[in-house]
């Protein structure tokens, strides 16, 4: 009988949205809430599973967890990539790496809601009714300025289409951004120094990668207006994490709006939970119902066809 782990199931809701009893084959599905960080406990973890499902970069599977699971064979991660995941070394030892489908609208909603919550100051807002007080800060207004998007592909292109919804100015700039594709969208395109020094919002949306990683520094967020707001719902990486900080501590921007963190979970007394200028959420720019659906949906279909030894979706070394 093949053993499956799922693995991070935060919620406790795998079992709701995953529906195994049409597999081909017997099998016995384990679903884990906790998150194990350790590589000596996650192996041990992970050593009877043939299968294993990882919910996005949740759990890291390095070539150093991988060469010590001699009999993982299939591993299933929610979404179409997982830069987590040694791919190279999952294929060198045999074991097949599957992805599922997405949901796209789902984190270009969060995007906005990280957005508001910062710009009307919606966190403290709240606290303070609930205290007693009423009416403790000035919003920012949203209609006349300017968005400026990092990275244009599709979920660029949401947040852009909602910044016009909004009545915002929209630029955009990645290394590879052309004029072309950003009138496609409706959209400027602009040198990135440009954009950090005009924009009053600007949002990430761009795959990790050993370009991206450190693109908003120190020297960036100088740039910025010290009115202006970032909002990074792609990964944390992405940003200078330390020089963050120090930007929120010294005003240098308004504020920021993050849904990914160099570590996840984030560590119980990490800087950033201090910082009244962050608004922070748990990486659930993924994290709606019609997603669940979808990633569990998949990666039952990708079990199925790998039984069935036609595997689907399969996502090859680079």
């Amino acid at each position: 009988m093949h053993r499956i782990a799922v693995l991070d199931d935060y919620q406790y809701v795998a079992a709701s949205y995953a529906d195994w009893s049409g597999l081909p084959e017997p099998v016995e599905v384990v679903e884990f809430a906790d998150h194990v960080s350790d590589e000596g406990a996650l192996v041990a973890r992970l050593a009877p599973f043939d299968v294993v499902i990882a919910m996005r970069e949740r759990t890291p599977f390095p070539r150093s967890v991988l060469e010590r699971l001699p009999n993982l064979r299939l591993i299933v991660t929610t979404g179409a990539k997982n830069a987590a995941i040694d791919i190279r070394a999952a294929a060198e030892r045999g074991t097949v790496v599957c992805g599922t489908g997405a949901h796209p609208p789902a984190t270009a909603e969060l995007t906005w809601a990280l957005v508001l919550a910062v710009a009307r100051h919606l966190p403290e807002e709240d606290r303070s009714v609930r205290a007693g007080g009423w009416q403790q800060s000035i919003g920012t207004d949203l209609a006349g300025n300017t968005l400026g998007v990092i990275g244009l592909g599709r979920l660029g292109e949401r947040v852009a289409r909602i910044g016009q919804a909004f009545g915002m100015d929209v630029v955009a700039w990645s290394q590879n951004l052309t004029d072309e594709r950003a009138r496609e969208v409706g959209v400027r395109r602009v040198e990135k120094d440009e954009l950090l020094e005009t924009a009053d919002v600007v949002s990430l949306h761009l795959q990790l990668s050993p370009r991206t990683t450190g693109l908003i520094g120190r020297e960036e967020l100088a740039r910025m207006k010290p009115n202006a707001i970032l909002v990074n719902t792609s990964r944390g990486p992405i940003v200078d994490e330390t020089a963050l900080i120090h930007a929120l501590r010294e005003g240098t921007i308004q504020g920021a709006g993050l849904d990914a963190f160099d570590e996840e979970p984030l560590p119980r007394h990490h800087p950033l939970r201090e910082l009244r200028r962050a608004v922070l959420t748990p990486h659930l720019g993924y994290v709606t119902e019609k997603t669940y659906e979808v990633f569990y949906r998949d990666a039952v279909e990708d079990v199925a066809a790998w039984l069935a030894g036609s595997p689907i979706r399969v996502i090859e070394p680079a």
